[in-house]
This record gives C-alpha cells, sequence and structure tokens, in this order.
C-alpha cells in the first residue's frame, strides 16, 4: 500500500466523470468540502457531453456543455477538463485509456472520485473502468509520455453513488462511505445550475422534469440514511495496491449523524 503520509501531503482530488455534468449530480458537495479543506479540485469529464442537446448540432453542443463545466468548477476553484470522447458511445479501448493516463500524469491526484461501475449509463460504466485502471497505473514510469510528477502513486479511488442509489439492474447499492454535505447542498445546487442546457434535454431523454430538484431530492434521501440533512454516498475501492483506510470519512467525519454506519446501511436496505 503506499505510505499514507506522502498521500496526504499531495493534496490533488481528481472527480473523472463521463459528463459535464456528472460531477455536480454525484460528488459536488464533497468537492466543495474538499476546495474549502485547502485541496486542489479537479473535475474531468471524458465526453464532449456533444448528445446532451434535442436542438443543437454535436460541435454547438459540445462547445456550450464545456463552457458550463468551466464556469461550474471555477465557481468552487476548481479546474474543468475534458478528453472530448464522443458522447454516448464512449469505449474502453488503448486510445481513450491513454487519454485518461495521460490526464492522471499532468494531475498526479492522490485522490480519485470515478464512476460506478455498474450504472444504468453505460458512459458511466466505463468511465469507471478508466478511472480505475489509469489510477492504477498513471505514476509507471513507462506509462505514458508525460513526465512524472514528484509525489505521483496509486491514489485512494472511490465510486459515486448510482443514478437514485442503484446499479444498473435496480439493486440497492451498498455505500462504504457517507459524507455529510448539509452545509455545501445550496453551494452544490448552484454549481449544477450552471448546466443550463440540460434542462429541456433531461426532461425530453430522461423524463427528469427538474433536474435541480431531483439532485436536491436524493441528497437529502441519502442525508436520512446517516441523520443529516443532506449526504452523498460512495463506494471505496480496496483492492490490492490502493490506500484501503477511508480517506474521505477521516477528513469528514459525520459529526452531525445520529446514526451509526451500520445503521445507515441497514436503511439502505429496507
Amino acid at each position: 500500500m503506499p505510505h499514507r503520509s506522502s498521500v496526504l501531503n499531495r493534496k490533488v482530488a481528481l472527480a473523472f466523470m463521463a459528463h459535464p455534468d456528472d460531477a455536480e449530480i454525484s460528488c459536488g458537495g464533497t468537492l466543495v468540502r474538499l476546495q474549502e479543506s485547502g485541496w486542489e479540485v479537479h473535475i474531468t469529464s471524458v465526453t464532449a457531453g456533444d448528445c446532451g442537446s434535442m436542438s443543437e448540432g454535436p460541435e454547438e453542443t459540445a462547445r456550450i456543455r464545456f463552457a458550463e463545466g468551466v464556469n461550474a468548477a471555477e465557481s468552487i476553484g476548481a479546474t474543468f477538463h475534458t478528453l472530448g470522447e464522443p458522447d454516448g458511445r464512449l469505449v474502453y479501448d488503448r486510445v481513450s485509456l491513454q487519454k485518461s493516463i495521460d490526464l492522471f500524469r499532468r494531475i498526479a491526484p492522490t485522490l480519485v472520485i470515478t464512476m460506478p461501475m455498474s450504472d444504468y449509463h453505460a458512459d458511466h460504466e466505463i468511465t469507471g473502468q478508466l478511472g480505475r485502471a489509469a489510477s492504477f497505473v498513471y505514476a509507471a514510469p513507462n506509462a505514458s509520455e508525460e513526465p512524472v510528477i514528484e509525489g505521483s502513486q496509486v491514489p485512494y479511488l472511490y465510486y459515486t453513488d448510482g443514478h437514485d442509489g442503484e446499479d444498473r439492474m435496480g439493486n440497492a447499492i451498498t455505500p462504504t462511505t457517507f459524507i455529510d454535505i448539509s452545509d455545501q447542498l445550496e453551494t452544490k445546487t448552484q454549481m449544477l445550475a450552471h448546466h443550463k442546457s440540460q434542462l429541456e434535454w433531461l426532461r425530453s431523454h430522461n423524463g427528469i422534469d427538474e433536474y435541480l430538484t431531483a439532485m436536491r431530492e436524493h441528497s437529502r434521501s441519502r442525508g436520512t440514511d446517516i441523520g443529516t440533512q443532506a449526504a452523498e454516498a460512495f463506494v471505496q475501492h480496496r483492492g490490492h495496491g490502493h490506500p484501503s483506510d477511508d480517506l474521505l470519512a477521516t477528513l469528514f467525519p459525520n459529526d452531525k449523524s445520529s446514526l451509526s454506519i451500520d445503521s445507515a446501511l441497514q436503511a439502505t436496505h429496507s
């Protein structure tokens, strides 16, 4: 396992997401808490988001969504990136993986939050695969032509909650980690509001009439799991080579929680 003290001395967090608004929906509150705690925060959209419109062409849609991603990230002092892969047609191959590794190499994150590998959207699942693979190998000298930044190593790795807290088959996800975002919910909402182009798209294509309300309701639902007003849920990757102590829970203990984690997990399955 990587030396924990070295990891914590370099406080760089990367939210490695599939689409420009995924970070705000799934882990925006936690990113705010990290930034407020002195972490350098990066948000990446693997795709260009070019299918996220019912009226504009792909190039214009990608341009709009990139600008929205930049504005949302900058509103909390974070940096936005995109790998520009095709929305809805993301594949796990050598090209997409190398682009992911090169990005990791330039950022050298010590904490990575990526997407669940079982979710309703295939782009989300493939992004999770790319995030896991890049996390494990990016610090290897021969993995990229990008220079190795001092402190590069296998990072803490977490997967975000699935849509409605479920996997691709509709089964409840069992989180390992809950982060209280009661004080950050309004900022999270403001971040997501920067993605104005998605209002009509989500209503027409996904049947979500009000994306801000849907996000807030799920955040409050996860808060109920741990006895707080709002929360975000994660599953930590604890496989060989990755740090297995729960960094997020150590950084942000649920001081306001009236439930134990065991009780929260029972509530998730009820």
